[in-house]
């Protein structure tokens, strides 16, 4: 086999196109492999694939794989044709998509280590600059998007991430079903989700079985103006509820240990604030015993402490009433408790208990999200942040929205072994 045979097989290229020349510049450490399009054969039109005259020729170039670690690059003449229904257009290449200066192949290996590591990285493995990556990165979720069909979603989670500081967010759109990330919103604000839902039909809507979120209220707005019944629908995660009993009871440990401390005693609550936030009933606590001894005391801590404990075996009920007869139980308690913190964390479950119960009932929670946000964080770390919320997105959907990014020219056999 000579070179030109070769390169038309790691090509993949067929009649009416050949290899007519290979090029080595030893000094570059560039390959140049030049193809040609058989005169004899008429082009067709790209978009209706009838014969047409060629127009004329246009000077293409694209980025390959590297050969011996020598940069690759595909050349031809690329004939135009004058097509009597759509007018002049550009012959289609079988080894590159359509206004690329990338061969398929290179693509394809470049979504792979995408999918692997950061721009950064990829940038340097390929010895391109970082916004050629991310033009391939953009284009694979351009084809993803297109291809994706709008299919019915039964359990919608809606959580917002954020996307830079001072209060710069996006909103993150889940098909907890499918564990895929369905959309991404530019802010957090009821107008946004609204119009997201109106471009979905009433048919789908009506599907929808549970929509897991935090208790914002412009969520609930968009959600109970666009859903029917949204309010037997609307599930207030688990996660929320722990993380302001949580915040209410760091609040407590705060102001009493610096209280202790004022007083000129050796505070009892040094160093423990992590201790308190743990869920005892997810560990061993033979292994701390000095804090469960804490935990006992004549402490303000201390009950605020036995009422997130309380809150955390409230999930597992299957009765509804049982279930809401536990919880204002609860409510009662805190509203007694003479602890500011947790009284204001009470009130607010007591606000929101039809959501929380919905999702006691439903055994819904937003663990599927925080884990997505987990991953849109460590995205977000290792790009360094990012310049604007296009790219946000962008890198978001590439990541975690399940698209096919593969270039149209790519079968999957092909793209399997690279």
């Amino acid at each position: 086999m000579n070179d030109k045979e070769l390169y038309n097989q790691l090509l993949l290229i067929h009649m009416p196109w050949n290899v007519s020349e290979v090029k080595l510049d030893l000094a570059n450490r560039e390959v140049t492999v030049l193809v040609e399009y058989a005169q004899d054969m008429p082009p067709q039109c790209p978009e209706c694939n009838r014969s047409i005259t060629v127009y004329d020729h246009v000077d293409r170039r694209w980025r390959h794989l590297d050969s011996c670690h020598c940069k690759t690059y595909v050349t031809a003449k690329v004939p135009r044709g004058n097509c009597p229904t759509h007018g002049v257009k550009q012959v289609k290449v079988p080894w590159a998509e359509e206004k690329s200066r990338y061969t398929a192949l290179f693509e394809a290996q470049v979504i792979l280590w995408l999918q692997e590591t950061n721009i950064k990285a990829v940038s340097k493995m390929f010895r391109m600059s970082w916004t050629a990556v991310s033009g391939i990165m953009e284009r694979a979720v351009e084809r993803g998007m297109a291809r994706r069909k709008q299919t019915p979603i039964e359990q919608l989670g809606v959580d917002e991430t954020s996307y830079q500081k001072r209060h710069e967010y996006v909103t993150v759109l889940v098909d907890r079903e499918e564990d895929k990330v369905v959309d991404i919103l530019d802010d957090r604000k009821a107008e946004g989700l609204d119009a997201w839902f109106k471009t979905r039909e009433k048919k789908e809507l009506e599907r929808i079985k549970s929509i897991s979120m935090d208790m914002w209220d412009p969520y609930i707005k968009a959600v109970t103006n666009n859903v029917p019944g949204a309010e037997e629908k609307i599930c207030f995660d688990r996660f929320h509820v722990a993380q302001h009993l949580g915040k209410g009871l760091d609040k407590v440990r705060a102001e009493e240990h610096a209280k202790l401390q004022r007083n000129g005693r050796e505070s009892c609550l040094t160093k423990t604030r992590f201790q308190w936030l743990k869920n005892s009933s997810r560990i061993d606590n033979r292994s701390r015993l000095e804090f469960m001894e804490l935990t006992r005391r004549n402490l303000k801590t201390s009950r605020a402490w036995a009422i997130k404990e309380t809150a955390s075996q409230l999930w597992h009920y299957t009765y509804p009433e049982a279930a809401r007869k536990a919880w204002m139980q609860l409510c009662g308690w805190i509203s007694k408790c003479r602890l500011a913190a947790m009284i204001s964390v009470g009130r607010m479950i007591r606000q929101y208990l039809w959501g929380i119960l919905n999702a006691v009932i439903a055994k819904v929670n937003n663990s599927m999200l925080e884990a997505k946000n987990a991953r849109i964080q460590k995205i977000k770390s290792q790009a360094c942040g990012f310049r604007n919320r296009k790219r946000f997105k962008m890198a978001i959907m590439f990541n975690l929205g399940k698209l096919d990014l593969m270039p149209t020219n790519i079968s999957g056999l092909l793209y399997s072994t690279l």
